[in-house]
């Protein structure tokens, strides 16, 4: 049995002792502390040690919190866009207006889906070529009107099926990339989830990059690396330490501009208080990018994707 599972006993344990003791029949009081305890310290000893493959599969947790979950709690007055204005909607990747604390901004944010039939309406948060097209064309709308973009990224890539290669996906993706770096508008992007190849990079391209603590981002997912690199998908584990996904060493590469702290165990043990943390975040990001001219802001955008990572020169 895992130690995740081991909590998660704990914890219905602790639960069903609660609703025992509501019932006045036995003073639990006592026990319910003394489990409280030991499951806190179990978790922090946890948590404290997760390899990277661990924090993968954290987040890709199905309880984890989704976009449409952050946007009821942050956002005010959402109301969605669809369509690409060429062959048709896409519901992995969501767009529309809303307000943040009264200010008016372009939201647009992958969502997975709960349950098998959410899932298949939303290709499990997988984009197609409309999807990216109709992200363009969001963007060009807050351009227009001087709303700023908020991005929120959770896909594990683009969808990879035929549909997508005869509507041209690698030049969506591309043409998204060419439209947000030169967006003349404040752009935000925040990886809740999964963030994964160019499907997720291609709503990314922002001027603050955020990664919740538990969110990856990478290239490519750790079993697409385990099966190009050494053939053979068991080496997930390695492969998930070598691509530096997680947010330690995305922020050392200064990939990312900011970890947001997520609840003991995850996102999911408390979706109020990541929403929470997520949106202090945002706003402080939000007004110091807005105080900048915009041709400063293109510069800076630029001068950021220019020293992302690093390399080593070998002497010849």
């Amino acid at each position: 049995m895992s130690d995740e599972m081991t909590l998660d006993l704990l914890e219905a344990k602790i639960q069903e002792l609660r609703e025992l003791d509501k019932q006045d029949l036995l003073n639990l009081s006592s026990e319910i502390e003394r489990l409280e305890k030991r499951l806190e310290e179990m978790r922090t000893e946890l948590y404290a040690n997760m390899s990277d493959w661990e924090r993968v599969k954290l987040a890709r947790h199905p309880q984890r919190p989704y976009a449409l979950d952050y946007i009821d709690e942050m956002f005010t007055d959402f109301y969605e866009l669809h369509g690409d204005r060429l062959c048709g909607d896409d519901r992995a990747l969501l767009t529309g207006l809303a307000r943040f604390d009264g200010r008016p901004i372009v939201v647009i944010a992958q969502q997975k889906g709960r349950s098998p039939q959410e899932n298949k309406e939303r290709y499990f948060g997988m984009a197609r070529p409309q999807g990216y097209r109709k992200a363009r064309r969001a963007m060009a709308f807050a351009e227009r009107f001087a709303f700023p973009v908020i991005s929120l990224i959770d896909t594990p890539g683009a969808y990879p099926g035929l549909e997508s290669e005869e509507r041209n996906i690698g030049g969506a993706i591309a043409e998204n990339l060419l439209t947000m770096i030169g967006l003349r508008v404040p752009t935000i992007a925040v990886v809740i989830g999964e963030g994964g190849s160019g499907g997720a990079l291609a709503i990314g391209v922002a001027d603050r990059v955020l990664l919740l603590e538990n969110a990856t981002y990478s290239v490519i997912s750790p079993e697409g690396a385990a099966a190009i690199l050494w053939k053979d998908k068991k080496l997930t584990t390695e492969a998930a330490a070598t691509l530096n996904l997680t947010a330690p060493h995305l922020l050392d590469l200064k990939v990312i501009d900011e970890v947001i702290p997520e609840p003991l165990g995850g996102a999911h043990k408390d979706r109020k208080q990541t929403a929470s943390a997520l949106k202090a975040s945002l706003l402080r990001h939000l007004e110091e990018i807005s105080g900048m001219p915009i041709e400063g802001l293109l510069d800076s955008r630029y001068q950021r994707y220019r020293s992302v990572g690093r390399y080593h020169t070998l002497n010849g």
